[in-house]
This record gives C-alpha cells, sequence and structure tokens, in this order.
C-alpha cells in the first residue's frame, strides 16, 4: 500500500489553519531551512510518525506473480507506523550492487527489494523503462551551520529515488483517474508539448507518460494536494465534493500556486547561488574547474553554479575548461571570471 498523510480530514476549508495554507500555499526550501505551508503543530499532528497510528489516504495495489497491477482500492484509514525510513539512511544499503547481489543488509530489505521490483514494473508500464538506463544527474545538499555553508554532492535516480517516485507517480495518476471518473475537478499537473501547467480538468502529462497526474502525495507541503485530497475524501466516502467545477475558490487556488511556485523555485536558485558564492568566499577558491554548456556560459564541476565568462571563446560544449574567479558581489549575486586553460591533470578544484 501507498500511504499518504491525511490533514484534509481536520483542516476544512476556510477555517483558520485553511488559511494559514492558503496564504502560503506551498513549503518554501533553501540552504539549510525552509518555511513550512503548515505551522509546526499542525503538521506534527499529522505526519506519519513512527511507533504511532495516524489517519492517512491509502490506495492498496492487487500486483499478480509476473508483477502486473491487477486491482486497486483506496480507503481511509488510521495506519500503524512501524518505521520512518530515511532516504539518506537507505541510499548506501539499498544500491544497484545490492540489488544484484541477493538479500537487502536490512531489516525490511525483503520488502524494499519487492517494491523495487513493482516500480521497475511500473516504469516500463507508462513506457518509460529507458529513463532507468539513463545517466544519474548530480544534485547537491546545503548545509548552513552558524554562517558557514558545505555543498555535497549527490546523484539523483538511485534506487531508492527511483522507487520512491514511482510510487508517487502512481498515486497522483491513480487518484486523478478516480477523480476523472467521477467527473470531479480537481488540480491536475498536465504537460503537452513540453510545456508543463495546472488545470482543473484531466489532461495527459507527456513527460510522465501518464493520461492524468493529480498531486495528491504532499498534502502537508502543498495547497493543491490538500485541494485533491478534500476531493479524493469526499468520492471515496460518497459524500459531495467540496469543489465543483468552475468554483472561483479552486480556480483562484491553482492560479495562485502556480505564479507562487515559480516565485519559490527562484527564490531557492537565488539562495543556492548566493551560498555557492559565500563557499567560494570560505574556501578562498581562486580558480575552479567547470565544463562549458555553450558558448561563454560554464557550469562548475564542484557547484550548482552556472555563470558567463567573457573571455572564453570558440568552446565547445562538453569542453573543461579552468575559471579564474575575482570580486564577489552578494548583492548582485555575481563573480568575475576569467578563463585561464584547460583545467590541471590532477582535477585540482582549487588554487
Amino acid at each position: 500500500g501507498i500511504h499518504i498523510a491525511a490533514p484534509a480530514l481536520g483542516i476544512a476549508p476556510d477555517s483558520p489553519l485553511d488559511a494559514a495554507a492558503r496564504a502560503r500555499l506551498s513549503t518554501v526550501y533553501f540552504p539549510g531551512d525552509k518555511i513550512t505551508m503548515l505551522p509546526p503543530a499542525a503538521i506534527e499532528a499529522f505526519t506519519l510518525l513512527e511507533g504511532d497510528a495516524r489517519p492517512a489516504l491509502s490506495l492498496y495495489l492487487d500486483v499478480d506473480a509476473t508483477g502486473n497491477v491487477i486491482a486497486t482500492r483506496s480507503v481511509c484509514e488510521r495506519v500503524p507506523i512501524a518505521a520512518n525510513l530515511r532516504h539518506g539512511d537507505l541510499e548506501n544499503v539499498f544500491t544497484e550492487a545490492a540489488l544484484a547481489g541477493g538479500p537487502i543488509d536490512h531489516r525490511f530489505g525483503r520488502e524494499i527489494a519487492a517494491l523495487w521490483r513493482l516500480s521497475a514494473q511500473l516504469q516500463a508500464a507508462r513506457g518509460k523503462a529507458d529513463a532507468a538506463n539513463e545517466q544519474q544527474r548530480v544534485e547537491y545538499n546545503f548545509y548552513v551551520d552558524d554562517g558557514r555553508v558545505r555543498i555535497v554532492e549527490r546523484r539523483r535516480g538511485s534506487p531508492i529515488d527511483k522507487l520512491v517516485a514511482e510510487m508517487m507517480i502512481y498515486a497522483n495518476a491513480e487518484w486523478g483517474r478516480a477523480l476523472r471518473e467521477a467527473g470531479l475537478p480537481g488540480a491536475f499537473r498536465a504537460q503537452t508539448g513540453g510545456v508543463a501547467r495546472m488545470t482543473t480538468v484531466p489532461t495527459p502529462h507527456d513527460g510522465l507518460g501518464v493520461q492524468q497526474y493529480a498531486w495528491s502525495s504532499s498534502p502537508l507541503r502543498r495547497y493543491v494536494d490538500l485541494i485533491n485530497q478534500r476531493q479524493l475524501l469526499a468520492l471515496f466516502a460518497q459524500q459531495p465534493a467540496v469543489y465543483a467545477q468552475g468554483a472561483p475558490e479552486l480556480l483562484s487556488a491553482l492560479r495562485d500556486f502556480e505564479l507562487a511556485y515559480d516565485s519559490y523555485g527562484e527564490f531557492q536558485r537565488m539562495m543556492e547561488r548566493y551560498w555557492c558564492l559565500r563557499w567560494i568566499e570560505q574556501t578562498q577558491s581562486t580558480a575552479l574547474d567547470a565544463t562549458v554548456v555553450r558558448d561563454n556560459l560554464v557550469r562548475f564541476d564542484c557547484l550548482p553554479l552556472v555563470i558567463r565568462v567573457p573571455s572564453l571563446r570558440d568552446a565547445a560544449a562538453g569542453e573543461k575548461v579552468r575559471i579564474s574567479l575575482s570580486k564577489l558581489d552578494f548583492w548582485e549575486l555575481s563573480v568575475h571570471a576569467e578563463h585561464l586553460t584547460a583545467p590541471p591533470a590532477d582535477g585540482t578544484a582549487s588554487a
């Protein structure tokens, strides 16, 4: 089963808690901290906490011997939480090598392996099996302590990444299908022609390979997920829908969410750029290795920082270069960069 916290059971439309969530619309993430959509006490009340039994919206999958989903059912219930498995703790245990070599060395190793096989089947069923063979993307975690920043590289696309992603994609698509078949509006994420948008009617998401995609898996941190959970709870309880098609409060919430989500994303990118510049200052780096993106645009090999280097000319995309750094400006979030030469053979990051 896939179990999602159910704050919609206790946060009524137009209540003070709903107003607080409606005002923020999403949790905002930035290096070293976050601003939550809901007050901490509300999150604590509804989060799926280890050792407790908490209300959840559950999606159960019946799977045959070949891994095909043959039936599903959704139910609102109180779920006993045996353990909270942390993503970072699993990454070093739940690896491609461990999956290929036999039992996973974890108390839930058998269950994790079964879910992994199911996630691979779900990925193939939506026509995205080739994505499993794509090169892992590099992402960075920021840790800020007493004004100093650590930037740690991590590979996106690990087995645990893919397992969680496939379960959430399936839940969002399946619950979106339930809304579509019932003729109910919701907050759907659509993508056609490479352009993603929010809509109140079920529309295909070409990037994910699903016929509809209703964000429903994060109702504690996204307001549109809370909206969808209200619709789903009413549907499964055979009660009237909370939002009718064309309801002004639904349309305005989706419009405001899109604007806020884009703004929050831009804020996060700016804060990451700021802390990249602080890292350069703190490490006293005067030169770093980089890779050419195109023309005079480069991405540093050890930082999620992309800048233009006016003195870089006639460089091919993918070419390795060495860039000198000076004149850090934390207000403009800029740094003066000059092309030095190709990076040294030993790959030294700074000088």
